[in-house]
């Protein structure tokens, strides 16, 4: 079998590893389901590093997913990937209703307005019901606080939401002078809530700033590391004014 550009092709490659491979043969829905998260998050990393090439093989990695999941569906009649399709196309072109009826929208703000109504109406009990427990914290902060948005539960400009962060962190402050550690981390955790709700105003995605804060305290860390070593000596055995020195090298950098 030779690759080609055509799903079909794809679809009966997935066929004959579930046949023919022992390794393939062997996985489950349960057993593989931590690698399709490994594969979005490779897929993002590839993204935010702008490297389309990678891009590319990683949304590959998950089109994989999908159809080895749909494949292991097939075996046991509870679905295939033709049901996959028919049921993503029918849900876009329910939820579309300004491109594919007749609804008239002034704005991307009335269309996820509309999206959330149309989940209600589809059986949902709550605007929330769909946000995974398992997303990362800030990112399911953020996706909450934008379906209460859509329905109107919002602040009205920034600078409200901004007074609430002051007020979360005076409790936060509080909270420190108290010593309980339970009341502590519950007022930590609503000043990044809050912070989180501060950061959609201005278009900001939380998930996204913080990885980049990672990513930047990675790359100076390391070059700590690299010009301690440069000079014989560790982390251990250096003052914090030395590494303090060499971080701000490496912000100059």
């Amino acid at each position: 079998m030779k690759p080609s550009r055509n799903f079909d092709d794809l679809v009966e490659l997935v066929n004959i590893l579930r046949k023919e491979c022992p390794w393939d043969r062997k996985q489950t829905h349960e057993s593989i389901k931590d690698n399709l998260i490994e594969e979005a998050y490779e897929a993002i990393e590839a993204l935010d590093n702008n490297d389309f090439d990678e891009f590319k093989k990683e949304l590959g990695d998950l089109l994989l997913h999908v159809v080895f999941h749909s494949r292991m569906a097939t075996e046991t009649e509870t679905f295939d990937i033709g049901d996959v399709i028919y049921t993503l196309m029918e849900k876009l072109i329910r939820r579309h209703p300004h491109v594919f009826g007749d609804t008239e929208v002034e704005g991307e703000t009335q269309v996820s307005q509309n999206w959330e109504n149309i989940k209600l109406k589809e059986g949902k009990k709550s605007t929330l019901d769909g946000l995974p427990v398992q997303l990362p914290a800030l990112i399911r902060a953020q996706r909450m606080q934008e379906k209460a948005a859509n329905v109107g539960f919002d602040w009205p400009e920034w600078k409200l939401a901004w007074e609430k962060l002051d007020e979360e962190l005076h409790e936060f402050r509080q909270a420190l002078e108290n010593g309980d550690p339970d009341e502590l981390s519950e007022e930590f955790g609503d000043v990044l809530f809050s912070l989180v709700n501060v950061s959609r105003y201005f278009e900001l995605n939380a998930e996204d700033s913080l990885r980049k804060a990672n990513t930047k305290f990675e790359h100076r860390f390391r070059h700590i590391e690299k010009r301690l070593k440069e000079n014989n000596k560790t982390l251990k055995d250096s003052s914090l004014e030395e590494m303090d020195a060499f971080w701000n090298e490496a912000k100059d950098l």
